[in-house]
Parts: C-alpha cells; sequence; structure tokens
C-alpha cells in the first residue's frame, strides 16, 4: 500500500512530524511501507534476509501476538470440509511456538531489534535510539540477527 508523505530530509533521515531542524531539502517516504521492505527494496538486506524478517513477522501476526485495542471482528468459523489441517486455535499455538523459537534462535542480544524492526515496525533511526545504540548500528545488528533466524527457518 503506497502512503506517501514529504518529509524533511536531515543528516540522520527523514524527520517525523513535529520536529524542528534547520535544513529544508525534503524526500517523499511512503509510510505505508515496513522497515523491512524498504532496507530490502534498497539493496541493504538481500532476498534471504528479506524472507526470514517476513516469516518471523507472519508468525508474530499469525499467533496474534500484538495488543488489541477494541473487540475482535474476526469472522466466525463455518464448518466446511475444505480444510482438514489444524484447528485456527492450533495454528495459532503453533506460530507462537515457531515465533518464540526463532527469537531464541537469535539470541538474546538480538532479539530486541527483531522485534522492534519486524514486528513492531520501527525504522532504524527509532530502534537505535530505544536501545541506545550508536548511529547506523542498527542495519549490521539487525543483519545478523536475520542470518540467524534465516537458518532457524532453513532459508537458503
Amino acid at each position: 500500500m503506497r502512503k506517501l508523505v514529504e518529509r524533511e530530509l536531515t543528516s540522520e533521515g527523514p524527520k517525523r512530524a513535529g520536529e524542528v531542524r534547520g535544513s529544508r531539502r525534503t524526500v517523499t517516504v511512503n509510510i505505508g511501507e515496513s522497515p523491512l521492505a524498504w532496507l530490502h527494496s534498497r539493496g541493504h538486506l538481500d532476498t534471504r534476509l528479506f524472507e526470514a524478517g517476513e516469516m518471523l513477522r507472519r508468525d508474530y501476526e499469525r499467533a496474534q501476538l500484538s495488543a488489541n485495542l477494541t473487540m475482535r471482528w474476526d469472522p466466525v468459523r463455518v464448518k466446511t470440509t475444505g480444510d482438514q489441517g489444524l484447528s485456527a486455535t492450533e495454528k495459532q499455538i503453533a506460530a507462537k511456538s515457531r515465533f518464540d523459537a526463532a527469537l531464541a534462535e537469535a539470541g538474546k542480544g538480538l532479539q530486541d531489534v527483531l522485534w522492534r524492526v519486524v514486528c513492531a515496525g520501527d525504522g532504524l533511526p527509532e530502534t537505535e535510539k530505544a536501545l541506545g545504540w550508536p548511529v547506523r548500528s542498527g542495519k549490521l545488528v539487525l543483519k545478523l540477527a536475520l542470518e540467524r533466524v534465516a537458518d532457524f527457518y532453513r532459508i537458503r
């Protein structure tokens, strides 16, 4: 989905709305694009790492680990003969166990960056700031974490 917004460009990247800085250069940003997709489309992540991140995000969403703000509006399941596999609850439990195992494979020091960038959709500058890391160190750490996740999911 394309949601294009004009943002002021700073030395640390696009400025968020409400920030005041001296530079007047602007850039068009697609706020509907995930940070992982942004890195992949610009050649900062190879396809293997991108697919690993997408699989981790998919398991996060299937396990329904994100916060719910209102009632659940999921459709009522109708018994059909088409799906002979796992029930919805079993699929959710399997996704949660895969998600937990993938984070465990990444290791304690890398779980934070994976969750923030892949699952929560935070950008690398925000993640580096929140974790107290030096500027531009997040991409390297994210790549290390995604390498381990790709090995877990057996992506070649």
